[in-house]
Formats: C-alpha cells, structure tokens, sequence
C-alpha cells in the first residue's frame, strides 16, 4: 500500500460496506495535492456477479411495489441529499478537484433528476383506445427489464450516476453502478443514503472495478441494460460488447462542442459564457466549450479583446480556497496528456495567447493543476481542434462566413452540443434546424437540457437509440406490452340479470 493512503474504500452490495477481495487496488488522488490519499478495491468477476445476484433477488418485491409508493423512497432520498450536500460536494471535490460551488452545483443537476423521478407514476401511464373493433379494446403498459447496470465517468462522480439508477429503480429495475475508480466515493455515499432513504437492500449496489468489472456487466446474461457515460472509445467498445450479448445500451460517448460568434454578438456575454463554458470544473465536462468559432476578424477581435484579460485573471488553486475560480485537473496523467496536447498546438502554428502550462500554486506545487489556456488562429486539421483534450485548452477558429462555420460543425465527428451568440433571430433558427448537433444553444453557452428533457448527442457522441433521463429515461428503462381485449358480453348473448318471479335465482 502507498505510504500516502490514508483510507481503503469498499463495495456496496445488498445493503452492506464489503471489503474487497480481488488484492487489486485502484489509487485515488486529491488532484490539489497531486497525492495518492485512498485506494479503492478492483473488483473481480465473482465480486460484480455478486452485485448482480443480489439486484436479481430484489428485483421481483420491488418491481411489484406500486409506482407511488417507490416514489416515496425517491422523495425521502431527495430530501437526505439535500441534508448532506455539503458532505457529498466535500467528498466530491476531494477527489476529483473541483470547487466546492461547481461540486454543489453539479449534485444539484443531478438532484434535479431525482426530483423528475418522484413523478414516476405519471411517467408510466400507457395510452388507451376504445372499441378498435367491435368490442375490443387495446391498451399498453410499460413495465421493468430487470437488472440494469451504469458505468459512469470520473467528471462528474454524482451528477452522473443520479442521471441514472434513480429513473431506472423508479421504473421498478434494480441496479448495480459502477463508478469511476478515479473517485468512487460519492456514488457510494448516494448509495448508502437511498438505502437511509428506504430502499429495500439489493435494490442499488455498487462496485469499483476496471475493465474486469466492466466485462462482466457486459456479458452476464442477468443483465438486461447498460448505460454508460465516458470516452467514445470505451463507449463503442461497450455499446458493441452489450449489444453483442443481447442487452440494451445506451451509451453517451466524447464531444468537441463549438461556440459560434456572429458579429453582431453582445461581447459582454460572450466573455461571461466562455469562461464559464470552457474553464468551468477545468474544462473536464463533455459539454464545455472547447472551440469558438467566430465568423469574421472584427468578430474574433473583439471577442479576444475582452477575452484575454478574463483568462489572465482567472483564480486557479484548491477547492479549500474559496477564491478559487477553477480547480485542478484529476490526475498527474491528465495533466501531462493535456500538457502535451498544448504542446501539439504550439508545434502545427496555432498562436499560443494565454499558456497555462507553467502555472504554479502557492502551497500545491505539486498539485495537478493546468492553467487557463486559448489558442487563436486555429486550423481544423490540427490535434487541438479534431480530439476531444478534456482540459482547459480553449481553440478559436475564424470562419470567413457564416456557412462556413455550419460546414466545420456539421463535418466534425462529434455531435454532442452547440451553440450560437447572436442578436439576429433568423441566424438562429437556421442554425438551430441546420447544425447537425444533439443539443443546440441559442445565447446558452452549455444548453445541458433539464431533467424533464433528455440528454444526448448525434454522431459518435452517442451509442444506441435513446437519450440519457427525461422521457427518453424512461423509456430505455421499460419495456412496451400493448393489451387487446375481449370479453364476452352477457347483454348480447341474452343473460338476464335481474332477480326472476317468485324468489328464484
């Protein structure tokens, strides 16, 4: 064990903390300290079948639980997570890096799903038509798969998971997430508070693991679905292998999300979107700003007019500095590749404007911090335009006009999110019907739709046919039964009913 750990994390199943078995250990970091302060056990296949084994058991009470009463355990989840946020932010940011406000935000979003799913017994009505032949009806009803499983990324470690098993359990499935290894802390914490909540055990568990785990949800036949939330390598990987052994997959997958700048755009909020869009949680969200592509010179001049300065003065340090505008990347190796990815810039003649490579932080020098950093002048056959960085690396692009900026979007091979800052209303609805995009913004810089919408990108953004919570949740979490009936009718064939002379009956 590294001299550093300061703590041994553990499995979730069937309603217990389980120490882990396998002798296999995935180190957690605090990204400020660039130091390894936990570890956290790697399942093996018998331990994930485990989980599984206990989501099959509980799968025929709780599926059989009326909808309104699983809503009553979502409403008292609710409420615990709203009891313990500053608990689960302290947690989150800890291992991943994040400010506390980004952290508290991001389980708010997740939260947000939790409270759609409180609805769910108006979510599973089915539809009803009358006499579709003479005296047959037909309804449909949608009802639970069985065993789901979510495989979720590092960036967010609870909104992610929220965006998941809490629309599957209220569709009557149960569920085994496994979190990223990176910092698995808050989806056990989620999980052990829905079972304070009322959850009956088995119902939620949770397993750390890496590839090993990930296979064997993949291939277990008790496993009817999988979501999925991580790189589009992975993502096709997994949505290839579930679909290959017979289950349902949906699986949100890398982006390079662009920004158009018209000219007539009002600069001030252009400023204030990028800086959010692009250096939020230090640009490791798949739906940050990566690319703005401003149409014209006198656009891109005065956006990085007011830009520049913005990012020169932009607060980088701990999540325990309350000053702190944008915290650390999650990793010593995600530092070094987006380091490098700065690097590839600089060699293929992008202009380096605001070069965040050497930053320093007072205290944390060994921190795995990345400076707030913009390109100009870039070209779409560079490695910083085409690949998905995960950093805070923005690019700028200037296009000659606007088609041309529509062309660039449209061929690339992401299709998660855009959006586009203009006053003029018909640029916008072209844009908005033309752009080949999952999720469009107009004057939103991150247009990440609510709860009761559903989240998805086109292309190789997205595996598989459904969007990820709203709706869409609720569908890829149900099976559709459609119901005709007859039934013998007493009036036509002459039956009385009524009480004949005399008392008899």
């Amino acid at each position: 064990m590294d001299a550093q750990v300061t703590q041994t994390l553990y499995h979730y199943i069937n309603g217990e903390r389980v120490e882990g078995t396998s002798g296999r250990f995935g180190s957690i970091y605090n990204p400020a300290l660039g130091e390894v302060t936990a570890q956290a056990p790697l399942a093996s296949g018998d331990e994930v079948r485990s989980a599984i084994a206990a989501a099959k058991a509980a799968f025929p009470a709780w599926s059989e639980i009326a909808p309104a009463r699983r809503a009553q355990v979502l409403f008292r989840f609710r409420e615990l997570i709203v009891a313990h946020m500053d608990e689960l932010a302290n947690l989150l940011s800890s291992e991943h890096g994040k400010t506390l406000d980004d952290a508290k935000g991001s389980i708010t979003r997740g939260l947000e799903v939790v409270e759609f799913a409180c609805g769910i017994p108006q979510l599973l009505k089915g539809e009803y038509s009358e006499n579709v032949a003479g005296g047959v009806d037909s309804f449909s009803m949608r009802q639970p798969l069985g065993v789901c499983a979510g495989i979720t990324p590092f960036n967010f470690p609870a909104m992610v998971p929220m965006w998941m098993f809490p629309i599957a359990i209220a569709c009557g499935n149960t569920f085994v997430l496994k979190p990223s290894e990176k910092d698995p802390s808050c989806g056990l914490r989620l999980a052990e508070l829905f079972s304070e909540a009322g959850l009956p055990n088995g119902v939620l568990n949770v397993v750390n693991g890496d590839k090993e785990a990930v296979d064997t949800l993949l291939t277990d036949p008790d496993v009817q679905a999988i979501s999925f939330v991580g790189s589009t390598k992975i993502g096709e990987y997994v949505y290839h292998t579930g679909c290959a052994h017979n289950k349902r997959v949906q699986a949100l997958c890398g982006a390079k999300n662009h920004m158009v700048v018209m000219e007539d755009a009002d600069m001030n909020q252009v400023t204030d979107a990028v800086m959010g869009a692009a250096y939020g949680s230090a640009g490791e969200r798949c739906m940050a700003i990566s690319v703005v592509v401003a149409v014209g010179d006198a656009a891109a001049d005065a956006m990085m007019e007011k830009l520049v300065p913005r990012i020169e003065s932009l607060k980088v340090g701990p999540y325990t500095d309350p000053t702190s505008e944008m915290g650390p990347v999650i990793s010593p190796e995600a530092q070094s590749r987006i380091k490098d990815y700065i690097d590839q810039g600089v060699a293929a003649g992008a202009t380096l404007v605001v070069d965040g490579r050497d930053i320093a932080v007072n205290g944390h020098e060994n921190g795995c911090f990345v400076g707030a950093t913009i390109f100009d002048h870039v070209k779409p056959d560079m490695s910083i335009y085409s690949d998905e960085i995960f950093g805070p690396v923005l690019c700028v692009v200037r296009a000659e006009s606007y088609d041309e900026a529509v062309r660039m979007i449209n061929d690339h091979e992401y299709g998660n999110g855009t959006a586009i800052f203009t006053r003029d209303g018909d640029a916008a609805r072209n844009f908005a019907h033309r752009i080949k995009i999952g999720m469009v913004g107009v004057n939103v810089p991150i247009p990440v739709p609510l709860a009761f919408h559903s989240f998805g990108g086109w292309k190789r953004s997205l595996f598989g046919d459904h969007f990820i919570h709203g709706p869409e949740g609720v569908r890829f979490n149900t099976r559709m039964k459609t119901v005709t009936t007859r039934w013998p009718s007493g009036i036509r064939s002459g039956a009385v009913f009524n009480f004949k002379a005399g008392g008899e009956h």
